[in-house]
């Protein structure tokens, strides 16, 4: 093992149980051959030529239903890149049951209102391993109608690669529902939009880079929300462009 898979490995330890050999073919069967197939009655996926096969990728995808969650692998996952989608979710979605799975499905904790060097290294470790990384720029489902709000984490990430010499495409994400709350029998669509580029340092980079992602992810989100048969009004995410300090 070479010190860089060692160091992978270590920090790998210390947060979660990386991705189960047994578990995750399972649960690829039940979400994507079972949940999917049997709750929605079509899943368009949208612009997939943005989508890198090949070195490390940043995914920046709206949030507005627990099924994101299974759309990403869907759409991006094994079946269709060789790789697995690893999500960096909240503490509290690392908590009971529903804890125990996602800890072995290669998901890891982060705090959000203090985000800790390790989760922060580990992620940009996973980056230099060229993995894809799933981060839910907004923090928590949004269904309420109004502006794309980003807390900053996703931007000082992305930023804090490139000043470790990585290149990383940043992949805003629309996702969108035949209805706010998905109903059995909608359409669902994700969209890949052109990837990004994080470039300085600093904060103010980091809120130059979040209004630009923020946009980005409106404009999927629009598509996304017209392949469903929703107008953008309806959706109401794809207005002006707001973004948090956290």
């Amino acid at each position: 093992m070479t010190t860089a898979s060692s160091q992978l490995s270590k920090r790998e330890q210390s947060l979660c149980n990386g991705i189960s050999p047994w578990l995750s073919p399972l649960a690829m069967l039940l979400t994507q051959d079972v949940a999917l197939k049997g709750f929605f009655r079509t899943v368009h996926v949208i612009d997939r030529q943005h989508l890198p096969l090949e070195g490390p990728v940043l995914m920046a995808p709206t949030h507005r239903a627990r099924w994101d969650a299974l759309m990403l692998p869907h759409a991006a996952g094994r079946r269709v890149s060789g790789r697995d989608c690893r999500f960096m979710v909240t503490l509290d979605e690392m908590k009971g049951l529903q804890g125990w799975f996602l800890h072995r499905l290669g998901c890891f904790p982060v705090n959000q209102a203090k985000p800790q060097l390790a989760s922060l290294r580990y992620a940009v470790d996973l980056l230099e391993a060229g993995q894809q990384l799933v981060v839910f720029p907004e923090g928590r489902i949004m269904r309420e109608p109004g502006p794309i709000r980003l807390m900053q984490g996703l931007s000082r990430l992305a930023l804090l690669a490139s000043a470790h010499g990585l290149t990383v495409p940043v992949l805003p994400i629309g996702i969108a529902y035949g209805h706010a709350i998905p109903r059995p029998g909608d359409d669902a669509a994700l969209v890949f939009g052109p990837p990004l580029q994080a470039e300085g340092h600093g904060r103010d980079a980091a809120r130059s880079f979040s209004a630009q992602l923020a946009a980005a992810m409106a404009s999927a989100e629009q598509k996304a929300l017209q392949a469903v048969g929703r107008s953008a009004a309806e959706g109401g995410f794809a207005t002006p462009v707001e973004f948090s300090n956290v």
